[in-house]
């Protein structure tokens, strides 16, 4: 019988973004992870090398799937309002991403810096920038910056109200 790496690593990804988001980089433990995906640990370092490279390669898969579910569609301030609504909605009803990013930036290292991350992440400024004519790419950046911050953080700060 051949084995199926593509669906043993997506067992695993599953089974870390279910630990990280709950419990962070230092709270998910590799036993626990290993054993909800129903496979060895070792298919942790073999696939992912190490639980801090497995916990970048949840937060990279999150943020591309989360950036590819809302795109920016059309142009001008509703355009971007629209995105930014979409966005709050999304991380109200499922706050995975918004906990895995909040948990990244409490680890003391630095931020998951994969090539789709970065990639998506550019994609993203240059559509804002595309729906808004004539705003500068920096301030497409800070833009996105405030819409990720604040729709990401009211589910996860909803306490602070």
């Amino acid at each position: 019988m051949a084995w199926d790496t593509e669906r043993t690593r997506r067992l695993l990804l599953d089974a870390a973004t279910r630990a990280f988001a709950d419990h962070g980089l230092a709270g998910g433990r590799v036993d626990r992870i290993a054993e909800v995906a129903g496979v060895n640990k070792q298919r942790i370092y073999k696939y992912f090398g190490s639980k801090s490279e497995l916990f970048d390669a949840v937060v990279a898969n999150e943020m591309v799937r989360v950036m590819e579910l809302i795109p920016i569609t059309g142009t001008g301030k509703s355009a971007v309002l629209d995105y930014a609504v979409r966005m709050f909605d999304h991380h109200s009803d499922d706050r995975t991403l918004a906990r895995l990013l909040f948990w990244e930036s409490l680890s003391d290292r630095p931020p998951t810096r994969s090539p789709e991350r970065i990639m998506l992440s550019d994609k993203k400024v240059d559509d804002i920038a595309s729906a808004l004519p004539g705003i500068a790419r920096p301030q497409s950046a800070e833009l996105l910056f405030s819409i990720v911050v604040l729709s990401c953080g009211w589910p996860i700060l909803e306490q602070v109200d």
